[in-house]
C-alpha cells in the first residue's frame, strides 16, 4: 500500500506540475489546455461571437429520426454532455475560485469560459467526422476514434492506435467521478444527519444503473430532461440569494471587475485571480478534455460542423453562465472570505434566504452528482468499447464494474484515490488536443465550407 500510495503521489506531481507565471505557480497541464483556447478561436474566426445565434437555429431545425444519422437528437446529445460538464464543480469550483483569487477570478472564469466554446466546436467537430458505425448501425465516438483514423490517414497507424488507446486507458480511470458521490453524500449529511455513507452509495449507484443499463437512448432521454431541471433549481436558489443582496450587486460587480486587474495581496493579486479563474474555468469546461465528443457522437447531425456548432454552446451556458451568477451570489452574500471552504461557502450563501434553502442545495447537489455520473459512466463504456469490443459481455462486465465502484466512495476518505482519478481525467488532454492541432487545417477547411454552404443556413 506505501509503495502504491508513493506512486499516486508521483503520478499527481507529474500531472499537476507547477510552473512559474508572473510570479504565480499554475499547473503546466491548465496551461497545456489555455493554449488551444486561445489558438482556435482565432483560426477559427471567433465562431464565438459569430456563430451563437446559429447554434441555437440548429437546435430549433435538428433532424429527425431517419433524416441523419445517430442515436439521440441534437439536443438529447447536449444535455448528455451538459450532464458530465455542469457538475458540482460548477458549485464548489466557483467557491474555490474565490478563496484562491477573490472576487476577480469570477471574471476570468467568465473570459477563460468564451475562449473555451471555440475548443468545443472543434473537437465534437472531429469526433462527428471520424465517428463510426457497428453492424447494428450504433453510433461510436470519442478522442480515440479521431487518433485512430488520422493516424491512419497521414501514415501513422500504429501512433495513431498507441495514442488512441492511451486516451481510452487514461478515460478509464478518469470516468469513475468518487468525488461526485462523496461531495453529495456531505451535503445531504449536513441537512438530514444521514451517517451511513454506505446505505447512501448503495442507493445513488442503484439510482444509477437505471439509466446506465438502459444504454444510449435511456441516456438521452434522462439527461434531456435532468439537465433543465438540475439547472433551473440551482439558478433559482442563486437568482433568491442576488434578490435578497440587490442593493449589493453593484457593488459586487466593481469588485469582480476591480478585483480582475488589480485583485488582493492576499490572493496574489490580479495574477493569482487570473491563475484562479483559468485553472476553475478549465476544470469545469472540460475544453481539451475530449469528454463531451463522446456524447455528442451519438447526434443526429446534418454535418459534422452542425454538432460542433452545438457543442459550442456548453461553456456558454456551463461556465459563462451558471459558474458567474453563482460566482456573483457568493460575492453579494459575502460567504466567499468567512473562512469556509469548498461547497460549505455555497451552502452558507443559500442559508441567508431561509433555514431551509440548504435542502434545496442538497437537492441540486445529489442532481448534479446524479447526473454526472450517468454521463460519466457512458463515457466509460464508450472507451471500455475502444480497448475491449462493443459486444454485449464486454458492455455488461464494464457497467457492472462502474455500479460496482460507486458506494465505497461515499463511506471512505478518498485521499488519494482521487489523485489518480483526477490525474486520469487530466492525461486525457494530452493526445486530445495532439489530434487538434494535427487536423488543424482540415478543421478550418470543413468550417468555412459548411459557413459558406447556402443549403445550411442553420444546421
Amino acid at each position: 500500500m506505501d509503495s502504491f500510495n508513493e506512486f499516486i503521489d508521483a503520478l499527481s506531481g507529474a500531472v499537476f506540475f507547477k510552473v512559474p507565471v508572473a510570479g504565480a505557480q499554475i499547473e503546466l497541464i491548465v496551461l497545456y489546455l489555455a493554449l488551444p483556447m486561445l489558438f482556435f478561436t482565432l483560426w477559427l474566426g471567433f465562431p464565438n461571437i459569430t456563430q451563437v445565434g446559429r447554434a441555437i437555429r440548429i437546435l430549433r431545425t435538428q433532424p429527425d429520426k431517419g433524416e441523419a444519422q445517430g442515436d439521440v437528437s441534437q439536443w438529447a446529445a447536449l444535455s448528455t454532455a451538459l450532464s458530465g460538464t455542469i457538475g458540482l464543480g460548477n458549485i464548489a469550483g466557483v467557491a474555490v475560485a474565490l478563496t484562491m483569487g477573490g472576487p476577480g477570478a469570477i471574471l476570468w472564469m467568465f473570459i477563460i469560459g468564451w475562449f473555451a466554446m471555440t475548443v468545443k466546436m472543434a473537437e465534437v467537430t472531429l469526433g462527428l467526422k471520424y465517428r463510426v458505425f457497428d453492424a447494428q448501425g450504433h453510433v461510436h465516438g470519442g478522442p480515440m476514434y479521431v487518433l485512430k483514423a488520422v493516424g491512419a490517414a497521414r501514415g501513422w497507424p500504429r501512433i495513431g492506435m498507441m495514442l488512441g488507446g492511451a486516451y481510452a486507458f487514461f478515460a478509464l480511470f478518469g470516468a469513475i467521478p468518487m468525488v461526485q458521490v462523496n461531495q453529495s453524500f456531505a451535503q445531504v449529511k449536513v441537512v438530514t444527519g444521514l451517517t451511513n455513507g454506505w446505505a447512501y452509495g448503495v442507493f445513488l449507484a442503484g439510482a444509477v444503473a437505471l439509466v446506465t443499463l438502459g444504454g444510449a437512448a435511456w441516456l438521452g432521454e434522462v439527461a434531456k430532461r435532468l439537465t433543465p431541471l438540475k439547472v433551473a433549481v440551482y439558478l433559482a436558489g442563486v437568482l433568491a440569494i442576488l434578490i435578497l443582496h440587490l442593493d449589493a450587486i453593484p457593488g459586487a460587480l466593481a469588485l469582480i471587475w476591480d478585483g480582475a486587474w488589480s485583485g488582493q495581496a492576499a490572493t496574489g493579486g490580479a495574477v493569482g485571480a487570473f491563475v484562479a479563474g483559468m485553472r476553475r474555468a478549465v476544470f469545469a469546461s472540460e475544453a481539451g478534455v475530449g469528454s463531451a465528443v463522446m456524447a455528442h457522437s451519438l447526434a443526429r447531425a446534418r454535418h459534422p460542423v452542425s454538432e460542433g456548432l452545438v457543442a459550442l454552446l456548453e461553456p456558454l451556458l456551463g461556465t459563462m453562465i451558471v459558474c458567474a451568477l453563482g460566482g456573483l451570489a457568493l460575492v453579494v452574500a459575502g460567504t466567499w472570505n468567512s473562512g469556509l471552504e469548498g461547497i460549505a461557502i455555497t451552502s452558507a450563501a443559500f442559508a441567508q434566504v431561509s433555514p431551509w434553502f440548504p435542502w434545496l442545495l442538497a437537492i441540486v447537489v445529489f442532481l448534479f452528482a446524479y447526473s454526472t455520473l450517468v454521463a460519466w459512466g457512458f463515457y466509460g463504456l464508450q472507451a471500455w468499447g475502444y480497448l475491449f469490443g462493443h459486444g454485449p459481455r464486454a458492455q455488461w462486465t464494464y457497467k457492472i464494474l462502474y455500479i460496482v465502484a460507486l458506494p465505497p466512495a461515499a463511506a471512505i476518505d478518498l485521499g488519494r484515490v482521487v489523485g489518480i482519478v483526477d490525474s486520469s481525467f487530466f492525461l486525457m488532454a494530452i493526445p486530445n488536443v495532439i489530434a487538434l492541432y494535427l487536423c488543424a487545417g482540415e478543421l478550418r477547411r470543413d468550417v468555412r465550407a459548411y459557413l459558406a454552404d447556402k443549403e445550411n443556413p442553420a444546421g
